[in-house]
């Protein structure tokens, strides 16, 4: 067995496959060590956002991901929010991420993380240029100006092995080894938080809630707990379930009545089997840079955050996708080294902001509310409040991750964030919508290279020369000038990642050569 690659990811968990995907595809040689033999049955890293269902058409295994973890007819996949405990009066609907379905090509859905493992696993297994050492684990790690080297072991073993790489990636979780041993610190925000994790079967919990159908997802906003949620989740829908919850700090397995806290955030006693206690710290990581020489990190090894909003899982396949093709590029001679560095300069501020803007700020604001109103002092008072509150589905609409101002976008001002706004026009540095109804047949003519949507192609003639001339991989699709009216541009391009790189109404040989420095990062 070769023992040399191009890139060598430690951890092969969803992240992990999916970059390891995003590199076999192009024909990258890529090794992935993940140390254990079958994915782990704690339910995570459910609730995948419509762009993670484009991630999943473009490595192939769309239609596998959705039939992994069938729900029944109407089970739904929406969440809510419950005041008190989860049966109060006051409730409304949350984090409905179905309203902005038309922004993309591809829909929402809920699969538990080990399901959709599974899919990972084997569409990776498929591909020829990916090695997969499972039952291995990283235990050491070197670097110089030519590649990594990267020392294993077997998890349950003595083996050991090493593996030579020009590059390693760590999507090996929070406490990353790839992170440590290259010597890439970490910012923390610690919330002084201790939780708990629960995995229990009831079918009585389900009766309970047949009066909000179509969730699958439930918060509890409880005074006690200072705007830190009591979080519970469907696994198999009907029978079983997780809950999150804060716990008093030393608390463990034997010191504490879990069943009763069951018990008291639904409102009342059910009948449960309780299968998994687990605990985490609730705090926000985010590691000082995602990529250090010939190191990079992706998924909760460059962040972590508590599962508020189900932004985890959905983030850590956003940087698969990014760093896939610009790793591939400078593999492939067309990417410059500085490109490498753009996926620090596009991924990190995205996640600041999504901690900032979104993870924490639901916390800051539902302490606010607890504290400000109380339907037992001023029940008036609260229900106009929390109304106000059902009527607010801002969330949602602001959550559009985008690479405003990146060092390799032409024409956009501004800075990478998670916080933006849906539109069907093609915006620079902006995911491309599908143009309107109808559009999403464009979604079958993005390529894993660069694509240039025109409605006559003579209109690109430089652009293709200039990127000939550059060596990017490069397709030109002539489409219907109405989807090229909805985006409100004659010429967009678009990365192998599915962002638009340029959109504008015309291109010369000048600017034909600046766009083509630009998205490659090298200079004129």
């Amino acid at each position: 067995m070769s023992k040399e690659f191009d890139v060598v990811i430690n951890g092969g968990g969803p992240v992990g496959m999916g970059l390891a995907i995003e590199l076999g595809q192009r024909g990258v040689k890529t090794c992935v060590i993940e140390r254990h033999l079958e994915p782990q049955p704690i339910p995570k890293g459910q609730n995948l956002t419509q762009r993670t269902g484009e991630h999943f058409r473009a490595w192939g295994c769309e239609a596998e991901m959705r039939t992994a973890h069938p729900l029944p007819k109407g089970a739904g996949i929406g969440g809510m929010t419950a005041y008190g405990t989860l049966l109060s009066e006051y409730t409304y609907d949350w984090l409905n991420r179905g309203s902005v379905k038309d922004y993309y090509f591809s829909s929402n859905a809920r699969v538990p993380q080990y399901a959709t493992e599974r899919v990972l696993r084997k569409r990776a297994e498929a591909i020829s240029a990916i090695t997969i050492r499972y039952g291995w684990s990283g235990a050491a790690l070197t670097m110089d100006q030519d590649g990594a080297s990267l020392e294993i072991s077997e998890t349950d073993g003595n083996g050991t092995d090493q593996i030579q790489a020009k590059y390693i990636v760590g999507c090996d979780g929070s406490r990353s080894l790839v992170k440590s041993e290259s010597g890439i610190g970490e910012d923390l925000s610690e919330h002084n938080r201790l939780m708990a994790l629960l995995v229990f079967r009831s079918e009585e919990l389900h009766g309970l809630l047949e009066g909000h159908p179509g969730k699958a997802f439930y918060n509890v906003l409880h005074p006690d707990h200072q705007g830190y949620w009591l979080f519970f989740g469907r696994v198999d829908h009907g029978h079983s379930w997780f809950f999150h919850a804060p716990v008093p700090l030393g608390t463990t397995t034997e010191s504490f009545d879990f069943r009763a806290l069951l018990h008291r955030a639904v409102g009342q006693s059910f009948d449960l089997d309780l299968d998994y206690v687990g605990f985490w710290d609730l705090r926000v990581s985010t590691a000082e840079t995602y990529r250090k020489s010939r190191a990079f990190l992706a998924g909760d090894a460059a962040h972590s955050h508590p599962p508020y909003g189900g932004f985890g899982i959905n983030t850590g396949f956003e940087d698969a996708r990014n760093l896939g093709w610009k790793l591939a590029a400078v593999l492939q001679g067309w990417g410059s080294d500085a490109l490498l560095d753009s996926y620090n300069a596009e991924r990190r501020p995205v996640f600041v902001s999504t901690a900032r803007d979104f993870i924490e700020r639901f916390i800051d604001e539902d302490r606010a509310f607890l504290e400000k109103y109380s339907p037992e002092t001023d029940k008036e008072a609260f229900e106009t409040a929390w109304n106000s509150r059902n009527l607010d589905a801002d969330e949602v609409h602001a959550f559009e991750p985008n690479y405003q101002g990146s060092p390799i976008v032409h024409g956009s001002t501004g800075s990478p964030s998670a916080r933006g706004s849906h539109s069907f026009n093609a915006r620079a540095g902006h995911h491309l919508p599908p143009p309107g109804p109808g559009g999403s047949a464009v979604s079958a003519m993005l390529t894993e290279d660069f694509t240039v949507f025109v409605a006559d192609a003579r209109h690109v003639v430089a652009l293709e020369i200039a990127s000939q001339s550059c060596g990017i991989p490069l397709t030109t699709r002539v489409i219907r000038s109405d989807w090229l009216n909805t985006w409100g541009h004659e010429i967009v391009l678009v990365r192998p990642d599915g962002f638009v790189a340029f959109a504008g109404d015309s291109i010369d040989a000048a600017q034909a050569r600046e766009i083509c420095a630009k998205v490659t990062a090298r200079t004129t």
